[in-house]
C-alpha cells in the first residue's frame, strides 16, 4: 500500500475550464499508451481538438510547434512530456496561446508563470517556485490524472488501459472489473492484467498500433477517437484492420526478441544486458515485459540506431544510478522513474556506460 499522488479538487477544476474554454486544442502526448489514453481521455470529454504523438526523446522540441500554426491551435495540451523545449514553450508565449501541461515525471523543469503545470509528482503545482519533491514512487499515470478530470464512465477501459501499461493497478479497476468481467482478471498486480488479460491484450494492440508511419497512426487516432467500446475492437473485423495489420507486424518481431533476450538472460548474474538494432524500437516493451519475466533482475534493453544508442531500464530504485552512469559521457541524456528509466548515449560510449552501471549496481 502507498499513497496516491492525484490532483486537488482545485485543480481538477482548473483543468476542466481550460478544455471547456479551448475551442480548437492540440494535444501533443508522449508516444506510448499512457500518453494516448490520456489524449483519448480528454478529446473525448469535450468532443474536439486533434492529436500529435511526439517521438523525440526526451524533450517536445521547437520544431513542433509548426503544427500549432498549421492547425490554427488556440489551446496547448501537453501530456505525459517530462521535458519540454523552453523555444517551444517562448514561441507559445510570443503568440499569448494557453498552455496546459499535465504530468507525472519526477523531472524538474523550468516553467515560465504563464503555463499551466500540474504533475501528480510534485507538492506544488504551477511556477515551480517551492522545493522539488523526488517523492520514492513518481506520481500516478497521467492517464490516471485525465481520467480524474473527464470522469465519463464509457472511457473507463480506456483509463486502464494507459495506467496498467504504465505499471500502475488504479483504484477503479475494481469497478472496470464488474463491468467488463470477460476482459479482466482477478488481480491487483498491473503486469499480471497487461500480460494476461484481454484488456491487456488491447493495451498491446495500442501501443503497437503507434509505431508506424505518420499517416497510418492518424488513421489509428481517428478510428480510437471515434470508438465507443472495447467490444469494437476486442477482435479484429474490417473497421479496426489497421490496428491489428500493424500489431500482427511488430508482434511477430517482438517475440522473436523477447526470446532471444531470455537466451541471454541465463548467462548474466543480477543484470539482463540485451542489444538490438532494426527500423523499429520497441526497448520500452521489451524491458516491462522482461522486468515482468524476470523481477529479481536490473534490466537493460539497448536499441543501437545511427550513432546514438536509446536505453530503456527496469529495476528497483535504477533511477539514480542511471543517471550517476551517464553524467560524465558526451552528449548523454536520461530522466524518468524511480525504477523505469530512458536514457540516450553515443555508441562509442555504449561500453562505458555499461561498466559504470554494473559498478554502481554491484555498489548498491
Amino acid at each position: 500500500y502507498r499513497t496516491i499522488y492525484m490532483l486537488t479538487k482545485k485543480q481538477v477544476e482548473e483543468i476542466r475550464e481550460h478544455l471547456n474554454k479551448a475551442q480548437n486544442p492540440l494535444f501533443f502526448f508522449d508516444n506510448d499508451n499512457d500518453g494516448l489514453c490520456s489524449f483519448l481521455l480528454l478529446q473525448k470529454y469535450i468532443g474536439r481538438g486533434k492529436g500529435v504523438p511526439i517521438r523525440s526523446f526526451p524533450e517536445l522540441s521547437k520544431e513542433f510547434f509548426r503544427k500549432v500554426k498549421e492547425l490554427d491551435a488556440d489551446y496547448i495540451f501537453i501530456l505525459d512530456k517530462p521535458v519540454v523545449s523552453q523555444d517551444f514553450l517562448k514561441e507559445a508565449e510570443q503568440i499569448n496561446i494557453p498552455v496546459v501541461w499535465i504530468d507525472h515525471h519526477l523531472e524538474e523543469n523550468k516553467i515560465p508563470e504563464f503555463v499551466n503545470y500540474y504533475n501528480s509528482s510534485l507538492d506544488y503545482i504551477k511556477g515551480l517556485n517551492g522545493e522539488f519533491k523526488d517523492n520514492r514512487y513518481g506520481g500516478e499515470p497521467t492517464t490516471y490524472l485525465c481520467y480524474q478530470v473527464s470522469q465519463k464512465k464509457e472511457d473507463l477501459w480506456i483509463a486502464v488501459i494507459g495506467c496498467i501499461s504504465d505499471k500502475f493497478t488504479p483504484d477503479f479497476y475494481s469497478e472496470f472489473s464488474k463491468d467488463y468481467s470477460d476482459l479482466s482478471i482477478k488481480s491487483k498486480e498491473a503486469f499480471d492484467i497487461l500480460y494476461k488479460s484481454q484488456i491487456g491484450k488491447l493495451a498491446r494492440i495500442f501501443g503497437f498500433a503507434l509505431k508506424d508511419r505518420t499517416t497510418n497512426v492518424i488513421n489509428v487516432l481517428k478510428l480510437l477517437m471515434k470508438v465507443k467500446s472495447p467490444y469494437e475492437i476486442i477482435d479484429e473485423n474490417n473497421q479496426n484492420y489497421i490496428l491489428y495489420k500493424r500489431f500482427n507486424q511488430i508482434n511477430e518481431k517482438y517475440q522473436r526478441l523477447i526470446k532471444k533476450a531470455i537466451t541471454t538472460e541465463k548467462d548474466s548474474e543480477g543484470i539482463l544486458f540485451f542489444q538490438y538494432g532494426g527500423d523499429l524500437s520497441i526497448s520500452s516493451e521489451l524491458s516491462n515485459e522482461l522486468s515482468y519475466l524476470f523481477p529479481k533482475r536490473i534490466i537493460v534493453i539497448m536499441y543501437l540506431t545511427g550513432i546514438k544508442v536509446n536505453i530503456s531500464v527496469r529495476g528497483k530504485g535504477i533511477r539514480s544510478m542511471v543517471l550517476n552512469a551517464i553524467k560524465d559521457l558526451d552528449e548523454a541524456s536520461g530522466g524518468g522513474h524511480e525504477n523505469a528509466v530512458g536514457a540516450q548515449v553515443k555508441i562509442k560510449d555504449l561500453e562505458k556506460f555499461k561498466e559504470n552501471l554494473a559498478k554502481l549496481i554491484k555498489e548498491n
